[in-house]
């Protein structure tokens, strides 16, 4: 067995996305997408990618792997409010920058790479490294 087959591969949070607001093309030209889960006010669902209401099974951390169906993101950065809001409110603002670093606490940044294809359907998860 390879080292890379003996490395165990766990899902902390998986989801499924349930609508997109109306607004999330404006943020995605900003390369970011807001998330949260069905239980957010409707208002707040406008600038969303929507999603199932799952249970955050672990601590989100840089290095960790963000997916959106087959498309994978390496984290680089996860802001010190990012598990708090991802385990109540099933929410964060994803970066696509490749940034060490955001302004505000509830970010979550990515590798820079093109954005993910996202529809009603597409599957959400974070797969601790």
């Amino acid at each position: 067995m390879s080292i890379q087959e003996s490395v165990q591969l766990k899902t902390i949070y998986q989801s499924t996305v349930t609508e997109l607001g109306a607004d999330v093309e404006m943020f995605a030209e900003e390369k970011m997408i807001i998330l949260f889960n069905e239980s957010a006010p409707k208002d707040l669902r406008d600038i969303a990618v929507s999603h199932t209401v799952v249970s955050l099974e672990g601590t989100i951390e840089a290095g960790d792997i963000l997916s959106f169906d087959d498309q994978s993101y390496e984290i680089t950065f996860v802001g010190g409010k990012v598990n708090e809001t991802v385990s109540e409110l099933g929410h964060c603002t994803i970066a696509f920058n490749g940034a060490d670093h955001a302004d505000l606490p509830g970010t979550m940044c990515v590798e820079e790479k093109a954005m993910p294809n996202i529809n009603v359907s597409t599957k959400l998860s974070i797969i601790k490294k």
